[in-house]
């Protein structure tokens, strides 16, 4: 599982992003959506080298922060794919065989291409496998679990 760079066309940008999450200016943490469909969604992501990013400490991003890149991706994943009124508000519940492949991801020069896949979906939980690489290596992989909810927090 290793994505191609993101193309020119991009389907959803920065502004809409925040309408599809709950995270607001630094912290909302994608550029912009490359490519999605019922299954997968292609995002990359710029500011990872900003020394003002709200997850830095010590002045480092560490790798272990490309799960929070990963999650934000499949939050506006369930929001592009949800037929209901409203994005969805969500969880996430548990990550599993997460392999940190650096250790920092403020010193990567790439943008960030983050690629998640849904392995299974009921309307309230969902897995993923997910990829976070530049273009040239993959930087953290792993599986998430996610739980969504409808708008007033209500599991649907």
């Amino acid at each position: 599982m290793r994505p191609a760079p993101c193309s020119s066309a991009l389907l959803v940008g920065r502004e809409r992003l925040e309408a599809y999450l709950p995270h607001r200016d630094a912290m909302s943490l994608l550029a912009g959506v490359c490519a999605y469909d019922r299954d997968t969604i292609e995002c990359f992501a710029t500011g990872h080298r900003d020394p003002a990013h709200p997850l830095r400490a010590r002045g480092r991003l560490g790798a272990a922060c490309a799960i929070e890149y990963a999650a934000q991706a499949m939050a506006v994943h369930g929001a592009l794919c949800d037929d209901r009124p409203g994005p969805p508000a969500g969880a996430l519940l548990a990550v599993r065989d997460v392999r940190l492949q650096v250790a920092r991801l403020d010193d990567q020069d790439e943008d960030l291409l983050i690629y998640c896949h849904r392995l299974a979906y009921d309307r309230r939980i969902a897995g993923y496998r997910f990829l976070v690489s530049t273009a040239s290596q993959p930087l953290a992989s792993g599986r998430a679990t996610v739980q969504f909810t409808a708008p007033g927090g209500r599991v649907p």
